[in-house]
């Protein structure tokens, strides 16, 4: 695909996205079931609610509960999904996740929402940026970042057809949407969105797009990007990253997320041991968000299309 031929079709939340999926999964799979801690419209799951009420379980103010009672669901069978904020999905419950369902490998469906700095006005207790480390430091654990409302809705639906625990990551604000709605979700396979020569620009959610216009505007200047889609930042897809980042020798990583412990990190071990080579992180620099616009919090903590810009180029003269 060809940069030019990437464009936006609408604005949607990817939670918009979560909530469609999984009121399709409840039409067609009679073990899905759905549990939330008192956020059930933040979280778009209303509308299972309200179609399958028998198969809704709302737990109130209490996260850890919901985390043990999805445990003995899946134990009966069940195909459970959790939903509450990315910060009380892991930071709140991460001894819950850890004993009663990674450890034992348990089929539960960990689904969260409002994650990182784009929650927004709620501030720094609530934007956590450390939960895609977090869980994907948990063994059998799938860690999954969409980067839009369409692959959302799709990755929802596909991880009730994988049997293990996953974590999946998804946001507030509304949101460029241009991947296809009729897509189909593969866990652990990256999307070549468009190739390049100079640098290879891994990003992973909300910051999918921003890559895109940075790619645009840099292409504009001569600087020929390699943009791919990660999606699933475990497993990850080794063998793309190996197959672009042997054409192009310069990465720069883009997450919506602290730089010591996410996509960045996953991608310069596997790098480190493969074929080491120029390295840029574009993420939150150790501290706490805080409260603000989406957008605005994004270019006060260098996550904007300007420091995309700045990476490639930081990457591309140290080669």
């Amino acid at each position: 695909m060809k940069l030019e031929d990437i464009v936006s079709s609408a604005t949607r939340a990817t939670r918009d996205g979560f909530g469609e999926g999984l009121l399709e999964l409840g039409k067609q799979n009679p073990k899905v079931v759905a549990l939330t801690a008192d956020l059930l419209e933040s979280l778009q799951m209303h509308h299972f609610k309200n179609a399958f009420p028998e198969r809704f379980f709302q737990v109130g103010i209490a996260e850890a509960n919901m985390i043990g009672i999805a445990a003995g669901l899946a134990i009966g069978g069940k195909i459970p999904f959790t939903g509450t904020f990315a910060n009380f999905s892991t930071g709140r419950v991460y001894d819950q996740i850890r004993q009663s369902v990674a450890y034992s490998h348990k089929n539960v469906k960990i689904c969260a929402s409002h994650a990182g700095l784009t929650l927004g006005e709620d501030g720094a207790t609530h934007q956590i940026l450390e939960d895609i480390g977090m869980m994907r430091m948990l063994p059998g654990m799938v860690v999954i970042n969409p980067c839009d409302a369409n692959q959302t809705k799709a990755a929802t639906m596909a991880i009730a057809d994988y049997y293990g625990p996953v974590y999946l990551r998804f946001g507030r604000p509304a949101w460029p949407v241009f991947t296809p709605a009729d897509q189909k979700f593969e866990i652990g396979k990256a999307l070549m969105l468009a190739e390049g020569s100079d640098v290879s620009i891994f990003a992973t959610g909300h910051l999918v797009w921003t890559a895109i216009e940075a790619a645009k505007e840099l292409a504009a200047e001569g600087i020929s990007c390699e943009v791919i889609n990660i999606h699933t930042i475990k497993p990850l897809d080794e063998t793309a990253i190996l197959d672009s980042v042997s054409k192009t020798k310069a990465v720069v990583v883009a997450e919506e997320h602290q730089r010591n412990g996410g996509l960045g990190d996953a991608i310069a071990n596997l790098l480190v041991h493969n074929l080491p080579v120029p390295i840029e992180y574009v993420g939150v620099k150790d501290s706490f968000g805080e409260s603000g616009k989406p957008v605005e919090l994004l270019e006060k903590y260098g996550l904007g299309k300007k420091d995309i810009l700045w990476a490639v180029k930081d990457a591309i003269e140290r080669k």
